[in-house]
């Protein structure tokens, strides 16, 4: 899975403006460590993300006190930068070992939590159940002239371009657009049980509304990115001190796979342009998950006053 990115251009705006109005976190205002307070998560824009950035938002807005907690979508390489710098709080969607290069040039000025996923990844090159095709050695024979892809500038295309195409001799191109394209044209051929290649992993809720499976890569052409990663939030450094309760809460987050899966999914069922309201929805129903969460950091909460 994953890298998919959001245009630079955007992303460097969108950070220029973040720095512009000062969002650095829960300590821009209130007692955050007893609730009230401000702040600020990264947000790549993938469907995991928006899910648990929404999920966290709603539950720190309305449990725990937080004034706001606000979202910023950027590029990736900016959202390290700005966790670094200190001018984005959090961001909880970092992939292990696929991010380890970002996060080097900042790492003094961060903190990796523990893996918030206690399921397994997947991300590769698939074809939906209906095609007869198994191999990425076989995908000249498969009907289709281009695969799928996601934001320009993910990292895959470029393993995509560089390695696979050339490794398999494929007469395909890559075809760079957007998540939410790739998800259109994969629901329109879907429908209409006509073949395409396209970027899929997990967690998505595209698990729970296609059967699709991966391609084999015999000659192992995908490298890195086809196998299991960990997902895991990233801090900045002196979070934990001047956000105690944030850090807590943070640090308590844990979700399967299914649970995931289960949450964009009724994200996408109630409302996909206002994910915050599928979110909380989802959390009235699962209690059992994200009381926990909450808990830890109301006990944060308590000590401090204390």
């Amino acid at each position: 899975m994953k890298p998919k990115k959001l245009l630079s251009v955007i992303a460097s705006a969108l950070l220029v403006g973040a720095v512009a109005v000062g969002c650095g976190g829960g300590s821009g205002g209130g007692d955050s460590a007893s609730g009230g307070g401000t702040l600020t998560l990264g947000n790549i824009g993938w469907d995991e993300n928006i899910a648990l950035s929404n999920l966290s938002k709603g539950l720190m807005e309305e449990e725990l006190g937080y004034d706001s907690v606000e979202l910023q979508t950027l590029d990736v390489g900016p959202l390290f930068q700005g966790v670094g710098s200190g001018d984005l709080d959090a961001f909880q969607d970092v992939w292990m070992p696929n991010h380890q290069q970002y996060i080097d040039p900042v790492q003094e000025d961060v903190e990796l939590l523990e893996t918030w996923y206690e399921g397994e990844t997947a991300y590769g090159i698939a074809v939906p159940d209906y095609m007869d095709v198994e191999s990425l050695a076989d995908l000249n024979d498969a009907g289709v002239e281009q695969i799928t892809g996601i934001e320009p500038g993910a990292l895959f295309h470029t393993q995509i371009r560089d390695e696979v195409i050339p490794t398999y001799d494929l007469d395909l191109t890559l075809a760079e657009s957007s998540t939410p394209a790739m998800l259109a044209e994969l629901s329109r051929a879907y429908e209409n049980e006509e073949p395409i290649v396209f970027l899929g992993w997990s967690p998505h809720w595209m698990n729970a509304e296609y059967d699709f499976h991966y391609l084999d890569d015999p000659e192992n052409a995908q490298g890195s990115y086809a196998d299991p990663a960990q997902l895991a939030t990233l801090v900045r450094a002196d979070l934990e001190e001047e956000d105690p309760t944030a850090y807590a809460f943070l640090s308590a987050v844990t979700m399967t796979e299914d649970e995931m899966n289960e949450l964009q999914a009724v994200i996408q069922d109630v409302n996909p342009d206002d994910p915050l309201e599928g979110a909380m929805t989802w959390s009235e129903d699962n209690r059992d998950v994200v009381d926990p969460w909450v808990e830890a950091a109301e006990q944060t909460q308590e000590q401090a006053q204390n």
